[in-house]
């Protein structure tokens, strides 16, 4: 009975709120994306164009990114087997051949990197054996780098946008509230009639801005977390690569 009663209450005090805002107001405010946007200030429009453009680069990268990723991975797993077996067999141009095949795969290019300088060194007359192996070491680690760099593009400005884009969304929420002081300072008036306009602009901003930054923190997250496995392989690759090339110094001088 008790909580009859409180519902009963709480009913009734909404239906009188909900009364005043309409008789104040003079009807229903527009609850639609466009009747949002005719009754946005050119402040809160100005933050909704921002965080469109920023939610449409970063689903640029994150498109971008994933194309890459997924070629670099379809094209290593071809490309890994036919180096090895290439390699087995003591036939480093054919290695070269397949690595050159397989120009998206980020094992491909260090792998090439390492194996054209230590061809390069051994056709050189008068190289030497240890730096032989310190150069195409070098290489390595040089590609390694610069392949990193390439998987990294366009992460920097999915992490800016996702840390950032709750804040432009804050700002069209200060914006909007501050709209709605103006708007009781205008029309004298109370209730929530006075105050709905500039509190829909600062919600309709604050739910986009997480609309954009919750997508570009996640696939930032995710899509850092790939490099990283990328670099492990790289790593790997670069230490086996490094450990063919000693068996095989070993073997000549034998």
């Amino acid at each position: 009975m008790f909580a009859t009663h409180v519902a009963a209450a709480v009913l009734s005090h909404v239906h009188v709120a909900a009364t005043w805002m309409v008789q104040e107001g003079g009807g229903a405010m527009a609850t639609d994306p466009l009747g949002l946007w005719k009754a946005m200030g050119w402040v809160a429009k100005t933050v909704v164009i921002i965080l469109f453009i920023m939610s449409g680069w970063s689903i640029g990268v994150m498109i971008d990114r994933w194309m890459a990723y997924s070629a670099a991975r379809k094209q290593s797993r071809a490309f890994a087997p036919a180096v090895a077996g290439a390699l087995r067999d003591g036939r480093i141009d054919e290695a070269i051949k397949v690595a050159e095949r397989n120009k998206k795969s980020h094992l491909a290019k260090v792998v090439t990197a390492g194996l054209m300088e230590f061809k390069a060194h051994q056709d050189s007359p008068g190289a030497i054996p240890g730096e032989t192996i310190e150069a195409s070491k070098r290489a390595l680690e040089r590609t390694e780098a610069i392949v990193h760099a390439e998987l990294k593009r366009g992460l920097g400005g999915l992490a800016t946008i996702g840390s950032t884009a709750p804040f432009v969304g804050l700002f069209g929420t200060v914006m909007g509230i501050l709209n709605a002081f103006i708007g009781i300072n205008n029309s004298k008036a109370t209730g929530l009639a006075a105050v709905a306009g500039g509190i829909a602009e600062a919600l309709v901003t604050t739910a986009i801005g997480l609309l954009v930054a919750i997508p570009a923190v996640m696939m930032f997250n995710y899509l850092t977390g790939r490099v990283e496995a990328f670099d492990v392989e790289m790593d790997n690759s670069s230490s086996e690569l490094i450990d063919y090339f000693l068996k095989r110094r070993g073997d000549v001088r034998r």
